[in-house]
């Protein structure tokens, strides 16, 4: 039967609405699909910066800043020619250089030693324990850390007077950690360098390095592992440094100090470069240079424990029983 007019209109109509409707439902579907992608993109976005900021918050807020730049090949050399080299004119000049003579103690009971680390905190004390010898002399034990801006202040004084009883070879220069006090601090460190004497030896630990683990600028980061004491190191390290401070020195077991003995202080060497200290060094009208290097009083000269002795010694006054180990 033909179809009428109004039929195939209305027929029309229908499938145009149909067509209409499906679009609909088309542009629905794609309106959808662009608002999970847009609502994915956000999410992935926050899961970044959510795991950005706790990686932040667990290393500690930031990288620790890189620091002073150490001197090395000539200016290295330089450097260690002068802190090595220093005349004797200087250092008789310095004399005592106004250590303080008060936190020199005996100390050959626990109970003294105690006191001692508790009343003083930084101390050079007499102790009466077995003998330290290694390969038939005398053995100064050193431990230390390269973080530590107390014992940057003293590996200058070390570096002087060990070098006038021996060589050292393979110092290099290093700065202590830019993330604890006194921030920055030029030194030289002993790890991987090596000590030679006529006199004694030389046994230094640099237990850590100078930048915490993931080189986090957090304070409660622990410092990156260099070197490990031995159990008997521990043990003396235990028996004359209760709080286990370092630096820490054990001369032959018949003296030990403990931290620096002042008036040397790494505020000392605050802002200064590795050639300014090495001058300083060498100025026997400096404070830095006198805490540096100079000796103890006369009435502080320990007694001999090695060969005969110069009727002069040298050196920082942590160091005035090296006297009993120079031959004439």
């Amino acid at each position: 039967m033909a179809m009428g007019k109004a039929s195939r209109t209305k027929q029309d109509v229908d499938r145009r609405a149909r067509i209409a409707a499906q679009r609909e439902a088309q542009r629905r579907a794609e309106q959808r699909k662009r608002i999970y992608l847009a609502g994915g993109s956000i999410l992935a976005v926050a899961i970044v910066v959510i795991a950005f900021v706790l990686v932040k918050l667990n290393s500690g807020g930031g990288t620790a800043s890189a620091g002073s730049t150490p001197p090395t090949g000539t200016a290295l050399s330089s450097v260690t020619k002068q802190v090595t080299g220093i005349p004797t004119s200087v250092t008789d000049k310095v004399a005592g250089g106004g250590v303080n003579t008060g936190i020199f103690v005996a100390a050959t009971t626990s109970s003294a030693i105690q006191s001692a680390s508790t009343e003083l905190g930084s101390y050079f004390a007499t102790v009466n324990g077995t003998a330290l010898t290694s390969n038939g002399k005398p053995e100064l034990l050193f431990l230390g850390g390269e973080y530590c801006p107390y014992c940057a202040a003293e590996r200058w004084a070390m570096v002087n007077a060990l070098s006038r009883f021996g060589t050292f070879t393979g110092l290099t220069a290093t700065h202590s950690s830019t993330s604890d006090v006194y921030p920055d601090t030029p030194t030289f460190t002993f790890y991987k360098a090596t000590y030679k004497s006529n006199y004694l030896d030389f046994t230094s630990v640099e237990e850590y390095a100078n930048y915490r683990q993931g080189n986090s600028s957090n304070s409660s980061t622990p410092y990156v592992t260099l070197q490990t004491p031995t159990t008997a190191q521990q043990a003396l390290g235990a028996a004359y440094d209760p709080t286990g401070a370092i630096p820490f020195l054990d001369f032959g077991n018949k003296y030990v100090e403990v931290g620096n003995l002042s008036p040397l202080s790494p505020s000392m060497l605050q802002g200064k470069t590795w050639a300014q200290v090495a001058a300083a060094m060498n100025d026997s009208s400096s404070s830095l240079g006198k805490a540096l290097v100079g000796k103890h009083p006369a009435e502080f000269q320990y007694p001999r424990i090695g060969t005969p002795v110069q009727d002069r010694y040298y050196g920082n006054g942590f160091l005035g029983f090296l006297k009993g180990m120079k031959a004439l």
